[in-house]
This record gives C-alpha cells, structure tokens and sequence, in this order.
C-alpha cells in the first residue's frame, strides 16, 4: 500500500477530477521510480493490484449520505483485463466473458448480473473511533472508470469505453482496465451511506471470489484508510472551474461539389428500443403521457450528418456521407434539413427526419403524435459495443459538441455505431396529450427515419412498440407498462 499524503473528496466534480489528476500523477511517479529501480526488464505482475496514493481521506455529508469515493485505485498488471457482457435477448440473463489472449473465458456466476460491472467486487467496512461498526457494504466496480497511466513501458492510450452507464435496453457491453493503467474504485452508482460527523477507520478489500479468479496476491488485495467525514457546510470551497476551450467541429469547407453518390458499402442501421420511462405527468388541465425513447446504430457504418447554412435564413441543407470498411469518405447523398430550435432548453441545430413518436390504439392505429419532430444527433447511451465497427469512443456525446451555435455556418451531427441518441419526452406537445382518451390497451410506438430521407443497411427494423394500460380518470389518470421479457423499467 502506498503511504503518507492526505486528500479531500468532494461532490463537487471540479474537485473530483483535480484529485483525479494528482492521483494519477502520483501513481506515475511512483511507479516511475520503481520501474528505473528494477531495470530494463519488465517485472512479472500480478492482473490486479488494490492501492491508495494516500492513507487520509475526507468525504462529506449531506442529508442523502456520504459517498465512500475513498482514494483507492486498482492497477492492471502486464496485460488489459477486458469483460464483454452481453443480452441475447429482453428475455435472457446477461452474460459475461473475460477475453484472455484473445480467447473468451466465462466469468463465474454472479459476476455479473447486469450492465453496471462486476458485482460486489470490493468489501468496505468503517468503523469508528470506539471500534464499533458504523458501515459494511459490497461496491460494484466498473472497469471503465476513471484512470491513468501508472508507468512509462504503460501503452500510452486505452481503447476502452469511458463509463458503464447503461440503457434499460442495452444489449451488449465492452468494460476494460487497459495493462498499466489505474482505476478509480470510487462509488459512482452506488448508494451512499449514512455517516455520522466524525473519525473512521476503513477497510477495504478485494472479495474473495475476485481474489482466488484474478490470483491476486494477499497483500495487494486489502488497504486501511483514515476517513474523517465533515458536514457539506464545513467541505473546503472548490476552486473555479474554467471549461477547456472545446475542439472546433471540422465540417466540410463548403457545401459539397460534384455528383451526389449512394456507394454500395456499409451503412448505418438505425434501431429504436422500446419506449421507457414511462409517467403520467399532469399540466394545467390536461394529462401528459411521459416517455423517454432511444434509436441507436447497429452499424457497421455511423451515421454522420453535415449541415451546410443556407444564406440569411435559420435553415440548413442536410448532406449525409458515406464511408467504407476502412473509414474513407466514398460518397454523400442530400437528406433534408437542420432548423434552429430557438425555444429555451433548445436553442440548438435539429435535423428533421430522424424519429417520430406516435401513440397508437389496441387495433394498432396512431390516435396522438408528438410533436417532437426534430433531433441533435449525439451519442448518448452505449447500447451494444459489441456490434461491427463499434466504437468505444464516439466523438459526440453531447448537445453541446454536435448543435452548434445561431451564428454557425455548419455543423456536423454524429451517431455512432454501437451508440443510441435518448430523447426524454417531458414537455406538453412532445408527450402525448391523454386527457380524452378512454381507459384501455395502447401503444408507444418510436419510428426512426419515418420518411426514409436517411440511407440505411436495413429498413425493416425501423419500428418499436411499447404495449401500456391507461387507466383512472381524469386528473388522476395511470398507467401500466408490462415489462419487455426480463427487462421492466419503474
């Protein structure tokens, strides 16, 4: 365990990722000074190694808990450890394997269960200052946490996703810890604790199981920590965050010259997934059906959008762009428009044919459409990174990168392969307006590409429903939504 050093874990994110910084700084220079020590040769390794830059930790309290973000980082050996987890169907458990070599090993039972991670990977017991037992719980660990390189002969980057945040509909998941890099075991997920102000004693440990599957020696697998927790008012003030300049998007120059061509190559499959997150919401006099609806790209080719202004006027042409197996540009064709959404929440670039949200009746017919006609393309949810061309990395994956500005002259929209775009259907209009409709069985149905203006590999799959049951009475109406197979969303 590495000793000596103190450090203060915040809520606050600015705070969080300048300890994340140092962390991994310390980490670097340790095991700098260890690498020159021990010579041209690289050493053998365990998989995994448990440690703390520092052995005095502060967290803070609120009236929802502390959450145990305790310092601790574990530390790939000479080689990555990657999982790959995946569904195969909403009616079968998820399944886990461990790539080793480039074969896959299954991973024993209960490691995983869902797509947060590997379950009940770490043990943390605080007691306090009498000895007594204030806190045990098991913390799931996701291998795509937050790291850095701990030694120079580390590959310098990591091709593994960044989180292991999930859709209820996600059907296939990559996690991994790249041969050399650190992994914060902080408790992002998880519920925080009830902690009373005061000095603790923690300990923290490898489970069993973990330890006998990754061979981890036993003195890499246990640290003891001082934890003081101090109340939310008494937590030292962050210091002013500056956001980093963010990288110009690199659009086209100009609108695109030459013959528009379809080539034969790969293209984007956009799939929707059920409706979910499904609430009745009551505005004024009427009641709102809520939903939250994702269409993602089941590849093998994203879907790549640019969108060229049209002069004096808040409108742009829209040119979609193909490339081949190797990722070269080989063609584009025009696919509509982008309009600028000048509404408050919005105030962003839409493109106008991308999904459309109908609720239909038993028989199957649409009765209510929201008005949620136009989209910003951008990679929100990872939903199956197993698929062809995959990747781990998509360059948009906010509103805030792939919208653009008033003044823009053009944008470019990204959905990547593996990746899903969710929309959360909350504003009267978007939702579906109920307040006449008779109690029954209805349908949420999510369409992507309604008008068929976006080029695809496939058309045929292009259409979710999800079956609900309206009920009560107005002012105080419900709903009922069965689940899809195992997958049952609150």
């Amino acid at each position: 365990m590495y000793g000596g050093g103190s450090i203060i874990i915040s809520s606050n994110k600015a705070v969080r990722t300048a300890i994340a910084a140092a962390t991994a700084a310390g980490l670097v220079a340790l095991a700098a000074s260890s690498a020159s020590a021990a010579g041209s040769a690289a050493p053998a390794r365990p998989a995994l190694t448990l440690v703390a830059p520092v052995t005095d930790v502060t967290l803070t309290a609120d009236e929802e808990g502390t959450d145990l973000d305790l310092g601790a980082y574990l530390v790939a050996g000479n080689g990555p450890i990657e999982v790959r987890a995946t569904r195969a169907n909403y009616q079968a458990p998820v399944v886990a394997q461990q790539v080793v070599n480039g074969k896959a090993v299954t991973l024993p039972k209960g490691f995983v269960t869902d797509f947060s991670g590997l379950r009940k990977f770490l043990h943390i017991v605080l007691t306090d200052a009498s000895g007594k037992k204030a806190a045990e719980v098991d913390q799931t660990l996701c291998l795509n946490g937050r790291g850095a390189r701990t030694r120079p002969d580390a590959p310098p980057t990591s091709p593994y996703p960044k989180n292991c945040a999930a859709n209820p509909f996600t059907q296939g998941a990559v996690w991994g810890l790249q041969a050399g890099w650190s992994l914060s075991t902080d408790s992002r997920g998880s519920q925080p604790v009830m902690l009373a102000v005061g000095k603790y004693k923690a300990t923290v440990t490898v489970n069993k199981a973990y330890r006998d599957y990754f061979k981890i020696p036993a003195k890499q697998v246990k640290l003891t920590l001082n934890v003081t927790v101090v109340s939310d008012d008494e937590k030292p003030a962050p210091k002013a965050h500056v956001h980093a300049q963010a990288q110009p998007l690199v659009p086209h120059a100009a609108r695109p010259t030459g013959r528009p061509t379809t080539p034969k190559g790969p293209k984007p499959d956009l799939v929707p997934v059920p409706a979910w997150g499904i609430e009745i919401d009551r505005s004024g006099n009427n009641d709102y059906l809520t939903f939250s609806a994702t269409v993602w790209n089941a590849g093998p080719s994203p879907l790549v959008v640019d969108g060229f202004r049209r002069k004096n006027t808040d409108l742009m042409d829209a040119y979609q762009y193909f490339y081949d197996s190797r990722g070269r540009e080989v063609g584009y064709q025009n696919t509509g428009t982008l309009e600028w959404d000048p509404r408050e929440d919005h105030e962003h670039w839409h493109f106008t044919d991308f999904a459309r949200y109908s609720l239909l009746n038993a028989e199957q017919s649409e009765v209510v459409r929201s008005q949620k006609e136009a989209f910003c393309l951008a990679a929100t949810d990872a939903i199956d990174y197993t698929v062809k061309g995959a990747n781990w990395h998509p360059e948009n994956t906010d509103l805030h990168t792939a919208c653009g500005e008033l003044d823009s002259l053009s944008i470019r929209e990204v959905l990547d392969v593996g990746s899903g775009d969710t929309y959360d259907q909350f504003r009267p209009g978007q939702s579906f307006d109920i307040t006449d409709l008779p109690n029954g069985e209805y349908f949420v149905e999510v369409k992507a590409n309604p008008e068929g203006k976006l080029f695809e590999g496939d058309t045929k799959n292009n259409t979710a429903l999800r079956r609900v049951v309206l009920g009560g009475v107005k002012g105080a109406r419900t709903v009922t939504v069965p689940p899809v197979g195992v997958i049952d969303v609150p």
